[in-house]
Order: C-alpha cells, then structure tokens, then sequence
C-alpha cells in the first residue's frame, strides 16, 4: 500500500526530500508546509522546478493536522518539539533531521508521550548526525572484535554551501573569534551530536564519563578570502572544529569531530584536510584496526548555483528522511532509533523498476 507522506519546510532538504519521494514507489505526496507567505497557495511543483503535482502548499499547522496523511517528513531550520508533538498526536508519523536521534529518556518523554497518544511512531535521522556519527560506525564495528576507539569525522569546504545567512548568523563564519565562539553553533550542535556519541557508547558498552566532553577551535583568515558569504576579511572566522567525546578516565574512547573550513588557504593555524581532500572518515579501533572513508557527499568549489547543483550532502541527508519512511510506519508507536529499525535501502531508479 502506497503511504501518504506530507513534506515540512521547502529549504534545501526539503525540495529535495519532495523529489525523492515522487521517485519512491511507495510513498505518495499528499501535503506540504511552507514557513514564507510567498511560498503559501502554491503548486508544490513551482517550488521544485518541474510542472504542476496538484499539491498546495499550506502555512497553517492545523492543516496538516487535519490531513490524511501517514508520515510527515520535518525538516525545518530549526525543530519545535510543539509541532512535532501535535502531528504526532494526529496520528502522523514523523521522520526528521533537526533531532531525536538518541534521546534519553527524559528529552525524548514528552514526544514518546505524543507519539503513544497518536499511535505514531517519531524517529531522527540525517547524515551527521544521523548516520554517519553513529549508525555507519556502529555497522561497519560489527568486522571487529575488542573494540578499543572509535572515531568519525567530517572534512568539508564550506565553500560550495549556498547559504550565506546560515554562514554568518549561524555557523559564524565571517564574525569575530568571540562572536563566533559565543554564538549558536555549539548548542545547536550539541543535541544531535551528544545523542550519536552516546548510541555509540551504550552500543558498544562502554564505562565512561556520564558527560560527553564538548569542544571547539576556530582559525581566522589571514588574506581575504571569497565565500558564499562574501569577502572574509583578515581576522574573521574562516574555519571552525566541533569535537565531541566520550572519555574513559583521561582516554577517548567515542570521538566525533566535524572540520570546516572556507578553503585551505590563507588560515591562522594553518589548517588542511590532508591529501585526502573533503571527506567523511570512520576509524575503529580493535581486532583489526581499520579506516573507512566515503567521497561524494561534499560538493565540487565553484560559483553559488552553478550547475554542480545542490550540495551532495543535502540531497544525501532528505534522501536518507525519504528511504526511512516505510520502516518507521510499520515500527512500534513511539521513538524509534536505528537500534529498532531492520535493515531498509533506497529503491531503484523509476527507469530501472
């Protein structure tokens, strides 16, 4: 049976989350919900480029309460556990990146609640976190015995990331050291990434400190530098690195690390990605070592909206929303993680079923 599927928020993941579920043969979109007045009343066809699919765009929440619909894909900037609550009791399954990866029980109560009450079941995925950071990891462990470290990371020029705003107000790039360090990223960071290192821990079994080590380090332009955001003047923001780990006495034994950097030249410290170029990163450590390393999620350098199209890692993060639709439905009502779900895949191009 074909599910019925509403898509939250039309940014990046959005559009392309819309795509993907008009290529996926069992999943029919019924909804969407856009944050801007100009985007209200639409097709949601003129939003993603292509002809009319004769669904309307709404602002309005209760709209897509009072829809027939089984899952909602929510990919806003920025998560509402409100929102989320109140589609949940509606009885609407919700699969998103902004969060609920690895809640405790504490976070994850009030929504376990929502979720009982519906019927529905919520689950958090994405790239990193969401995949990478913990369920790649925790996958490829299994060819390893005696498990002593294990270590993901991002290596990204944010360079080809259009999204100047986001840049600067969020991430921020472009701003003082000061401002940068005391600004959103960390917190907004936090949730996620904290929720992936624990899953490792408990997975793995791990006796370490109950609170998760969080750090950061930025570097500065030392020549102008262009961007997306435009010119980086000497002394602002041009690169930044989040760690996360999960210390056993003074020893990390769950490490996540993200490093972006507006290009690798003209940086103070002189940060590079090495000769292995941008790039996601898995290590574990144990019987035997090893080291996975998966290309093709960052983006080529060049012009904003070139014909690069959108940025791999976007399309990869809606497409990783998309494929987990049909598992979470058919999972148990409540907060479903990695850890409760089978093993599922993308489907095949239309031209090739």
């Amino acid at each position: 049976m074909t599910l019925r599927v509403v898509q939250w928020a039309t940014g990046g993941v959005g559009v392309a989350a819309i795509k993907g579920v008009l290529e996926h043969p069992d999943l029919e979109l019924v909804g969407c919900w856009v944050h801007s007045e100009a985007k209200a009343g639409r097709d949601v066809g003129e939003l993603i480029g292509t002809g009319p699919i004769g669904v309307v765009t709404t602002r309005d929440i209760d709209d897509i309460v009072a829809l027939d619909a089984d899952a909602v894909i929510y990919a806003p900037l920025l998560p509402n556990a409100d929102e989320v609550a109140a589609l949940l009791r509606s009885g609407k399954n919700v699969v998103t990146p902004v969060g609920w990866v690895y809640p405790s029980r504490k976070q994850g109560a009030p929504l376990r609640e929502a979720a009982l009450a519906g019927n529905a079941t919520l689950h958090g995925t994405g790239i990193a976190p969401g995949g990478i950071s913990e369920k790649f990891p925790l996958l490829f462990s299994v060819m390893s015995t005696g498990v002593t470290f294990v270590r993901a990371e991002e290596f990204s020029d944010l360079r080809s990331y259009d999204a100047p705003d986001v840049l600067r107000h969020v991430m921020g790039f472009g701003e003082v050291p000061d401002k940068a360090l005391s600004g959103p990223m960390q917190k907004l960071l936090d949730g996620g990434f904290i929720q992936a290192v624990k899953m490792c821990v408990d997975e793995f079994g791990f006796a370490v400190d109950p609170t998760i080590r969080a750090r950061q380090e930025i570097a500065v332009a030392t020549a102008p530098i262009d961007s997306p955001l435009g010119i980086i003047e000497p002394g602002q923001v041009a690169g930044r690195k989040f760690h996360w780990e999960a210390l056993n006495g003074d020893e990390a034994v769950v490490r996540v690390t993200v490093n972006w950097l507006m290009g690798e030249e003209n940086l103070d410290p002189p940060w590079t990605f090495g000769p292995a170029g941008q790039r996601y990163e898995m290590e574990v450590r144990g019987n035997p070592d090893f080291t996975v390393v998966i290309n093709g999620f960052q983006g080529e350098i060049g012009e904003p909206g070139s014909e690069s199209g959108p940025e791999p890692g976007v399309v990869a993060t809606a497409a990783h929303c998309v494929n987990s639709v049909p598992a979470v439905c058919a999972a148990e009502p409540g907060i479903a993680t990695y850890l409760d779900l089978p093993l599922f895949s993308a489907k095949a191009a239309p031209h090739l079923r």
